[in-house]
């Protein structure tokens, strides 16, 4: 896709124009940025994110270390008690002087220390002993799940409750237990919030900061090259040296580049065809004006001709003066196209036969070419359209065709060269085909078929024949296609919606043709 893209940028993009591709670079650098306001611009947005998303994750982290801390701490302040209870316990006298008792409570900072020991258990020491225990807290069987909750319960409720903490001492069967307050704890806790937080803020921004500048050479600076092309492209889409010169990365935004290069290659040949199409509208009127007043003299006196006695003059007058209003009635059309569009069909019901007939009379079918025209459309076949402009429609299909034969020269003179008109109707839709022997289409003339100026299926044609025969074909309410059922030739086929069949004239032709099977 993308070499396809690129193939198309040397074809008519701005690598097409000497210098252009350097004039484009060179533009792009010297354009201002468009001023958008700081909350706005699309680099503020994605650093802010970018913060806001570290800060989340370090939130997410420091969820559980928070709680972490708090055993860790819990942990410390048992394992300090329990190197001094030991000592205690294994003192000479059983009873620890108070004097020992209130240094070694106000050293751990507790209320109360005990040692517990298979069934029986010593109060070592204690300043006083408080009502009621808040919580109490097992450090050996504690789960991650409680751990948690007891830290954020600690940080926006504690400070004044009293803890009871026990745990092993050591591998040993030994307990030691001791109450204390979580006001340290929770002052503790805090600080180390803080000084995570702090952490966490420092982190999100250097995190975000890298992110951010990789994200810009990535993503942010191509976007705002983009967005700054479109905007200075839409300022003159006809200057060649607005295309963009896509950059030769290989992700999406290069595909995004390369698109954007061929789309503004097409739109600046379009409004180069448009141009040329108004340009050649007004000539093609200028000319057209002089042309319908040479017409009108020629068919004034044509009608003179009319009343000479000359039987040759009598038989040919009458297609000469239908032909001449015919004419006139084309440069007035092509006068009025140029102001307006196609008028709308004044649709009657018509003898389509008569009209191939007159087709016929008016092809520049040469005698010596072998070209053969055969009108299969039966003579009672009806349809509902313009007359005038089904006759242009047909005349402009069947004019193709005689013209793709006669221009073809085959080796072998036995090639059958045949126009064959046919008409039929399926339900309340009739279907009109134009199928000659020619050379067929080219793929270019298929790829643009009734593109004007493009659709030309012979050199120095226009492709207008093809255009216009579609254009009076949707204005019926129709539809044409060029039918790729043939193997050699040119096949197209016309569905214009018409009157419903009748039943008892369906029940008639559907007898007439098992009668025609049976015979």
């Amino acid at each position: 896709m993308a070499e396809k893209d690129d193939g198309r940028e040397m074809e008519g993009g701005a690598a097409a124009v000497p210098g252009a591709a350097y004039r484009a670079s060179a533009c792009e650098k010297n354009r201002p940025l468009i001023k958008l306001p700081l909350r706005h611009r699309l680099s503020s947005k994605v650093l802010l994110l970018t913060v806001l998303s570290v800060l989340v994750a370090e939130v997410l982290i420091f969820v559980p270390s928070v709680a972490s801390m708090r055993m860790r701490w819990l942990t410390a302040r048992l394992d300090t008690v329990a190197a001094v209870s030991i000592v205690l316990a294994d003192g000479q006298t059983p009873d620890v002087p108070r004097a020992v008792q209130d240094s070694v409570l106000l050293a751990t900072g507790t209320k109360a220390i005990a040692l517990r020991e298979k069934d029986a258990s010593r109060l070592l020491a204690m300043s006083e002993m408080p009502k009621t225990i808040d919580q109490h807290i097992d450090l050996a069987h504690t789960s991650e799940a409680a751990a948690i909750w007891d830290a954020f319960d600690t940080l926006f409720a504690g400070g004044n409750r009293t803890l009871r903490v026990y745990g092993p001492v050591g591998n040993g069967d030994k307990v030691i237990e001791l109450v204390t307050s979580d006001a340290p704890l929770r002052e503790a806790m805090l600080d180390y919030a803080a000084n995570v937080a702090f952490v966490s803020l420092v982190i999100s921004l250097i995190a975000a900061s890298l992110v951010y500048l990789a994200i810009n050479e990535l993503l942010l600076r191509p976007v705002r090259r983009v967005h700054r092309n479109i905007i200075h492209f839409a300022e003159a889409p006809d200057d060649p040296t607005r295309i963009i010169v896509p950059d030769s990365r290989k992700d999406e935004l290069g595909v995004a580049q390369r698109q954007l290069a061929a789309i503004q290659t097409d739109l600046q040949r379009t409004f180069s065809e448009q141009k040329h199409l108004a340009d050649l509208g007004l000539a093609v009127s200028k000319i057209n004006h002089d042309m319908r007043n040479i017409l009108a003299s020629a068919q004034l006196m044509s009608d003179h001709l009319a009343d000479a006695k000359d039987p040759i003059v009598q038989r040919f007058a009458p297609k000469l003066i239908r032909t001449l209003s015919r004419a006139i009635g084309y440069a007035e059309s092509v006068i009025a196209y140029g102001r307006a569009q196609e008028a709308p069909p004044k649709q009657r019901r018509v003898l389509l036969h008569t009209i191939i007939a007159d087709v016929e009379e008016t092809l520049p079918i040469d005698p010596d070419s072998g070209i053969e025209f055969r009108n299969m459309v039966p003579r009672d076949f009806e349809v509902d359209v313009d007359a005038e402009q089904f006759f242009r429609i047909m005349t402009n299909l069947c004019r193709n065709a005689v013209q793709a034969m006669a221009a073809d020269r085959p080796s072998d003179s036995s090639v059958v060269k045949r126009l064959t008109i046919t008409g039929g109707r399926v339900g309340s839709v009739a279907i009109i085909g134009i199928e000659d022997t020619g050379p067929g289409l080219p793929q270019m003339a298929r790829d643009n078929l009734f593109t004007a100026f493009r659709g030309s299926t012979r050199s120095g044609g226009t492709g207008l024949g093809l255009a216009i025969a579609h254009e009076l074909v949707r204005a019926h309410g129709g539809a044409i296609e060029l039918r790729g059922d043939r193997t050699f030739g040119t096949h197209f086929e016309i569905r214009i919606p018409d009157m419903p069949v009748s039943l008892a004239s369906w029940r008639k032709q559907r007898q007439a043709a098992k009668a025609g099977k049976s015979a």
